[in-house]
């Protein structure tokens, strides 16, 4: 793919790509810089991919929808200075039951539930579909088919550590990740705004016909909406942020109608006053998710001066030579994180090539 071109960018730093068609839905971090054979024997799990010459080792990655809108990214000016660290929104409540489960859950000296432990869990819509796909309204039940993330808690205490933030007033988790939070509270003065929940594309409820972040169910809240962010609705945020944070399920998905990736939901937030989104190009595996997102914010707070693509490189780097997943309750190692599952979904779509902080 990139070969021909070599001339033009082998002494480059960091690749900015606009990617048209099916070029649009494949992150190019998994590309190959020389031919590479992958061994038969691994003594790990995925563990035989850490050889692999991608070619995130070589250059930082951001894609641009358009050129034009390369230029108009860039040319927003540098938010204000005085603007907070960080709010973030995570583990929203989808039914009763989820919520009987949080009252049970105990929380240990560090905010972190005791009873989680590392494992591979993919962060994907399971669901059982109750009628046609083309109903003219969603209801409460829909949404509270959609499967609990505890372990986005977790993911947002993390960042929210990383940026200096507020752990009681700038996170929103359980009941309090509610669609009525994050439409009436003000979100211009944040530097970094992050979901982490379901992110739903058309057809993943019935009724649903625009992408949407889902958030807590009305059921929990007693608000009157319906739980879910939708397009339509970002649109009428009001932002001034360096980047938003989507650590969901397919957040860079095309919206349905032959757009290109990461023109649903990024679109939208784009249009809303962000200068740089973090999308997923598919379901994110959990743990793997929670150590990029939390490792590209240190990055950014040990070096200020590190643009937002040359973060997201380091950590994307650093999880694929890192151990691996520990499976507590037997002590070892279970799997590397090499293998792209793990860390090729994110991309950085926007401007990335100023300081990251």
């Amino acid at each position: 793919m990139l070969a021909p071109v070599e001339e033009g960018w082998k002494d480059a730093s960091e690749l900015v790509i606009v990617a048209q068609g099916p070029l649009g839905q494949l992150p190019f971090s998994v590309f190959l810089t020389s031919p590479f054979k992958l061994a038969k024997k691994e003594k790990l799990l995925f563990s035989n991919y850490r050889k692999a010459p991608w070619l995130i080792r070589k250059v930082s990655i951001t894609r641009q929808p358009s050129v034009s809108s390369f230029v108009s990214i860039r040319a927003l000016p540098a938010g204000d200075a005085k603007r907070k660290a960080f709010v973030g929104f995570g583990d929203p409540l989808f039914n009763r039951q989820q919520l009987a489960q949080t009252e049970k859950e105990k929380v240990g000296p560090t905010g972190t539930l005791s009873s989680n432990k590392e494992r591979v869990y993919v962060r994907g819509i399971r669901i059982t579909q109750t009628g046609s796909l083309d109903s003219e309204k969603i209801t409460t039940s829909h949404i509270g088919m959609l499967n609990r993330l505890p372990d986005t808690a977790e993911e947002i205490r993390s960042i929210a550590h990383a940026t200096g933030a507020d752990l009681e007033q700038d996170i929103f988790l359980g009941k309090d990740a509610s669609e009525h939070q994050v439409k009436t509270m003000v979100l211009a003065d944040r530097r970094i705004v992050a979901f982490a929940t379901h992110a739903l594309v058309p057809g993943d409820l019935d009724g649903l016909s625009q992408p949407a972040i889902a958030l807590c169910s009305p059921t929990i809240t007693g608000e009157n909406e319906d739980g879910l962010l939708t397009l339509d609705e970002i649109l009428k945020l009001k932002l001034n942020a360096d980047w938003v944070i989507l650590s969901a399920c397919n957040t860079g998905a095309a919206d349905g109608a032959g757009a290109e990736a990461a023109s649903g939901l990024g679109r939208a937030f784009f249009y809303a006053g962000t200068r740089a989104i973090l999308v997923s190009m598919w379901p994110v595996e959990t743990s793997s998710a929670r150590k990029l997102t939390t490792g590209l914010f240190q990055y950014q707070k040990e070096d200020s001066k590190l643009t937002r693509a040359k973060v997201l490189q380091k950590s994307m780097i650093d999880l694929i030579d890192s151990p691996g997943l520990k499976d507590n309750d037997i002590g070892k190692i279970v799997t590397s994180y090499a293998h792209p599952l793990f860390w090729a979904t994110f991309i950085i779509v926007g401007e990335s090539s100023r300081d990251a902080y």
